[in-house]
């Protein structure tokens, strides 16, 4: 047998010399010992020498010596040679997977998901930093797949090779710490693409819609690649999320919350006395806890001592639900924008939870992502009609989003910000053509099946696409007793894992992503003009409106000139030519030509600018105005717009009292104008009656008509200022706000 590296390296011979090494290593090997499913499935005992070593894995020759390294290592873990690996992939396969631009790729995909897809059957995967090095790997790898690459150490393909025996055995993820050492070096970092294509191997590191934005957050700081560093403590602060919830879960039978059959207790806020919550309801605020369910908002305010009964804020049945963002203060002012609006059908009026903090906002904004996250993944869910295993797959990837997020915020101090949502359903609806999003996901997850006893193998299709069958996040949750039932261990076995990631092609859900993200640099484009154009000032705001609708009001003006007759005589032309185009019937083309008008206009100045930039629009600046005048200015035009409203109420209580015959003889008149007007409108051809309209309307100021029109007008004010209005009562509700 060969000396192990362990036993003749120099640092392993000095370490027996100095005191105390042998409790060092009485300490290493009892940590070892408490790995229940790694010591059973990573490190494996010394073979005896009659062993057939045939086992040991061979290198490929099209791959880098860091990928052989990987596969060799999958292929321990698969307990099936690196020939049998490549000879499965090779026959699972299309022929476009086998190109030779894409094969080493492809057969490192292959063989990275089915190693995934065998590791994470264990709940303790997340706490192993073999795992964690071992995934790192495969994204280094798959940055540098085929031998052509330039290798990132030629000791990773000497190690890789062969296998290294310690004292308790060797690892299946790593031969020595030396070949840890090479194949995750501190000066390599991992791409976008790479981490794209391997982290959704794993339903609980990322999910397909946000990893992107998930790698985003990550290397916020780090010129947009990934150090293992980062890497590693986001895995292990999520390791710490899980535990939490887990013992929240564990514990919800002791709360006093009473909790729906399968309802999960996500986050709670507000045990902390200085960081409370505050619940705002009309005038009144009280302290208290707050807690996140999958199906609703719990808040138990603090009593003496104790918390009172909780209040419970649906978030799972259509009720209309609204939550937004919403400034709050001490006695209703809305000072502080920290809070939380929930508002629903089932409430009479609408509930702020208020979040303290000296600087910022984001432990609101933290808050309000969750909840949104919960009503639209229910929301998805009534929208499909989705049932049983669909529904709770649902629910499972918004409660694995949370987590993700949790962690991210919690080790980075990373908020969410819009369109670089961590949540998948929070994105689905902030992108653009989100709905495809959403509806891509709904035929996955019609995918799921619980019927499937006896179909073990990881290797499926689906579309014609050759995919890997991964757990999906139910079964993720299941197995790490977050979600437990009478019959999980039956229901771990027959859930039929499905293919959502797929060897050398593009998932689906990333797809329908890109296609929404796409759309979002057009629509920022503009927003940033929108923004750059925004003045402020109520005479600087008008002043702008007035030169934009310039056309419309220099129309205007001209037909008002027409309708004077200042001129009789263009007013006389006008006149005629628009009744003979009346009583022509030609009237009825004025709108279509001048639409058609309008797109040759729009038309041509497309080909005389030929891609230039719009000419700015000039505006001459108003006189400078202070606050004061400001405000006079905005005061002046409150009081116009009250004045015009009241005018409005007058109008159609006359008109009230007219229906109800409060004067009787304006009644008669009114029936008897109506019934003429019914016998004209149905003897009277309709353009006939528009020639009429016209020529009233535009004769009134004509010379030969000016004096009755007048008089006419005069006596039809008296008669409508002698109409009474109807009555109105104002009746005061009594204010019964909790105190």
């Amino acid at each position: 047998m060969m000396p192990t590296e362990e036993s003749t390296s120099p640092d392993s011979r000095r370490s027996d010399g100095v005191k105390g090494g042998g409790s060092l290593s009485n300490l290493i090997r009892n940590h070892q010992q408490n790995k229940n499913f790694f010591e059973s499935l990573f490190f494996k005992k010394k073979r005896n020498d009659d062993e057939s070593p045939s086992f040991s894995p061979k290198s490929i020759i099209s791959l880098s010596p860091l990928a052989n390294s990987v596969v060799s290592r999958c292929s321990k873990i698969l307990k099936i040679p690196t020939e049998d690996l490549q000879h499965q992939f090779e026959k699972s396969v299309h022929d476009n997977l086998k190109q030779p631009s894409n094969y080493a790729r492809n057969l490192l995909e292959f063989c990275s998901y089915q190693a995934l897809h065998v590791v994470t059957a264990n709940p303790e995967y997340l706490g192993d930093n073999d795992f964690r090095r071992f995934t790192y790997d495969m994204m280094l790898a798959w940055e540098a797949p085929s031998a052509e690459n330039n290798p990132f150490n030629m000791e990773a393909e000497r190690l890789s090779s062969k296998e290294v025996e310690g004292e308790d055995g060797w690892s299946l993820f790593y031969s020595s710490t030396t070949s840890m050492a090479v194949q995750v070096d501190e000066k390599q970092t991992v791409g976008s693409e790479a981490f794209a294509r391997i982290a959704p191997g794993c339903a609980v590191i990322a999910d397909v819609i946000t990893v992107q934005n998930l790698f985003d957050a990550l290397t916020n700081a780090s010129e947009h690649r990934l150090h293992f560093l980062i890497y590693d403590k986001y895995l292990r602060m999520l390791e710490k999320v899980i535990k939490a919830v887990k013992i929240a879960t564990g514990l919800q039978t002791a709360s006093s919350l009473q909790l729906a059959k399968g309802e999960i207790i996500l986050e709670v806020d507000g045990t902390v006395p200085t960081q409370p919550v505050l619940q705002h309801i009309g005038m009144s605020a009280w302290p208290g806890r707050l807690t996140l369910t999958t199906h609703a908002l719990y808040f138990e305010s603090l009593g003496v001592g104790l918390y009172e009964k909780a209040l419970r804020y649906d978030l799972a049945t259509d009720l209309k639900q609204i939550i937004r963002p919403e400034l709050t203060g001490p006695l209703g002012a809305r000072l502080f924008d920290k809070a939380v609006m929930y508002k629903s059908t089932s409430i009479s009026e609408p509930v702020n939870m208020e979040f303290p903090e000296f600087k910022g906002n984001s432990r609101r904004d933290y808050w309000l992502d969750i909840c949104l996250e919960i009503l639209y993944a229910h929301k998805f869910i009534r929208k499909y009609n989705l049932k049983g295993i669909q529904q709770s797959e649902a629910i499972a990837r918004a409660i694995l989003g949370i987590f993700r997020y949790r962690a991210v915020r919690e080790a980075f101090r990373i908020s969410s910000s819009k369109y670089k949502s961590l949540l998948c359903f929070n994105l689905a609806e902030s992108l653009p053509e989100g709905d495809k999003i959403l509806e891509t996901l709904s035929s996955r997850l019609g995918l799921l099946s619980s019927t499937s006893l006896h179909n073990k193998d990881a290797i499926g299709t689906s579309n014609g696409k050759s995919s890997i069958k991964l757990p999906t996040s139910l079964l993720s949750l299941r197995r790490f007793k977050i979600i437990i039932n009478e019959q999980s261990e039956a229901d771990d076995q027959s859930i039929e894992p499905v293919g959502d990631v797929f060897v050398g092609e593009v998932n689906p859900l990333e797809m329908a992503v890109r296609q929404g993200k796409d759309n979002i640099g057009r629509a920022e484009a503009a927003r940033a003009t929108v923004d750059q154009v925004k003045v402020e000032g109520i005479d600087m705001n008008v002043a702008v409106m007035k030169e934009l609708l310039y056309p419309l009001i220099e129309s205007y003006n001209r037909l008002q000139q027409l309708i004077s007759w200042r001129d009789p005589w263009k007013s006389t032309v006008f006149v005629v030519l628009v009744s003979y185009a009346i009583v022509r019937g030609w009237i009825r083309y004025a709108i279509p030509s001048l639409f058609v008008f309008i797109s040759v206009v729009m038309l041509g100045r497309k080909l005389v600018n030929k891609g230039r930039e719009i000419e700015a629009l000039k505006i001459i600046m108003p006189p400078n105005k202070n606050p004061v005048e400001q405000l006079l200015i905005l005061q002046e035009s409150i009081a116009q717009v009250e004045t015009h409203i009241q005018t409005a109420n007058v109008i159609l209580l006359k008109i009230r009292a007219i229906i109800f015959a409060a004067l009787p003889q304006a009644t008669d008149r009114i029936c008897l104008l109506m019934a003429l007007m019914a016998l004209i409108l149905v003897f009277v051809p309709s353009k006939y009656l528009i020639l009429m309209a016209f020529l009233e309307a535009f004769t009134r100021e004509n010379p030969l008509r000016r004096d009755s029109t007048e008089k006419w007008e005069r006596r039809l004010k008296e008669w409508w200022f002698r109409i009474p209005a109807a009555p109105v009562q104002l009746i005061r509700v009594d204010d019964k706000k909790r105190k």
